[in-house]
């Protein structure tokens, strides 16, 4: 990924204030609604001590704000002149997690940086959408036609999903590949490439599935049966299914849910999260979350179809979809439509790299959507 030193072209940008009006506020108060709904379940968690989980949320919510703002302001020019250099540090920080990261529940996926413990696999996505948008930038329909013009391209997404799963963390990696597929697609790879790759998958799937640590066969294992082990590994979704059913069309009421609140239900804070909003505030509750989530989503794909420039479109798509894609993975996981990963939802479930990771991927988008009429010229030699 070369680029030239000429990318500014033209003209200088808006000032400040003027990018600052710009901003779609009615968005950040769609992400304020969100993080809303995290602290109150949040605090649920806690069992009313704001304390626990519900504090740390607020505070990790408000430094965001302010990252995703100020990532806003940059011209979309320069996150393109160094998204190679992002990436390369993304890179560089996966390899250190593998040497110095530390342990937790038998894999090694953390790394502190001064008093910040960040998860690399999650800034990596992000990292990964911005090369990527910045590869295809004008790249014309010969040159994506090109396979020989897709192999780096290629091998930038299969680097970071190999080192993630070394970690090990299947979840992530597949989300990371996905993402990338999305930006391939939207870029305008033909769909006969992806129907290659997915047959060489299906192929490659039953050594895949041999190389598996003894904890991810038994996820898929208890997937397809959950009562198989109903006291071990197909006990969280068995107790997760009891507290969304439980909850009715109204819920059980704030800090009422028993599933939750008796210790039932495993990682409340985290992983399972929509389980405790389902018990708590019913079916409504559940929608009313998904319908805001989706909103989010959906704005994401609107930033693609103002941007007058391939950067900013594919960098929008790119995170969009992997916003979608920790909505969809965490909710189909919870409700027992997929095998139980570790992946939170976004802006509601407790964890510091989540929600530092997602808005600075905002802050990209809100970069992108005020810049989406920027004079942006090829940045390939």
């Amino acid at each position: 990924m070369i680029f030239e030193r000429r990318l500014l072209t033209r003209d200088r940008g808006a000032g400040i204030l003027e990018k600052l009006w710009q901003i779609p506020w009615s968005f950040v108060l769609l992400l304020g609604g969100v993080a809303a709904i995290g602290y109150v379940a949040l605090l649920s968690a806690g069992s009313g001590n704001a304390d626990l989980y519900a504090q740390k949320h607020a505070i990790r919510f408000g430094f965001g704000v302010v990252v995703m703002l100020g990532l806003a302001l940059v011209d979309i020019r320069l996150i393109a002149r160094f998204a190679s250099l992002g990436y390369l540090g993304g890179i560089v920080l996966l390899v250190l997690v593998l040497m110095h990261g530390n342990v937790g529940k038998g894999a090694q996926r953390w790394i502190d940086i001064g008093p910040v413990q960040l998860q690399p696999s999650e800034l990596m996505k992000i990292m990964l959408v911005v090369a990527l948008a910045a590869w295809f930038h004008r790249a014309s329909w010969e040159r994506i036609g090109n396979p020989l013009f897709l192999v780096p391209a290629a091998i930038a997404v299969l680097l970071p999903v190999g080192l993630i799963l070394k970690q090990p963390n299947l979840g992530t990696a597949l989300i990371t590949g996905m993402v990338g597929a999305a930006v391939f697609w939207a870029a305008g790879v033909r769909w006969w490439k992806f129907a290659l790759v997915g047959a060489a998958g299906a192929v490659a799937a039953p050594i895949a599935y041999e190389r598996l640590h003894d904890y991810q066969r038994a996820r898929i294992t208890t997937f397809l049966d959950p009562e198989s082990d109903p006291l071990g590994a197909g006990y969280n979704i068995i107790q997760s299914k009891i507290a969304l059913g439980s909850g009715g069309l109204w819920g059980k009421g704030f800090l009422q849910g028993t599933q939750g609140h008796l210790n039932f239900l495993p990682e409340k804070q985290t992983d399972f999260i929509f389980t405790m909003i389902a018990e708590e505030f019913g079916l409504v509750g559940a929608l009313t979350t998904l319908g805001m989530l989706m909103l989010v989503v959906a704005f994401c794909y609107v930033v693609a179809f103002r941007s007058k420039h391939q950067f900013g479109r594919l960098v929008a798509i790119g995170l969009g979809t992997n916003y979608f894609l920790y909505i969809f993975v965490n909710v189909a996981m919870v409700t027992g439509s997929i095998p139980v990963g570790g992946v939170p939802l976004p802006l509601i479930s407790h964890g510091g790299s989540a929600m530092l990771t997602v808005m600075v991927g905002f802050g990209l988008l809100l970069s992108a959507y005020v810049h989406r009429d920027a004079e942006m010229g090829p940045m390939r030699e």
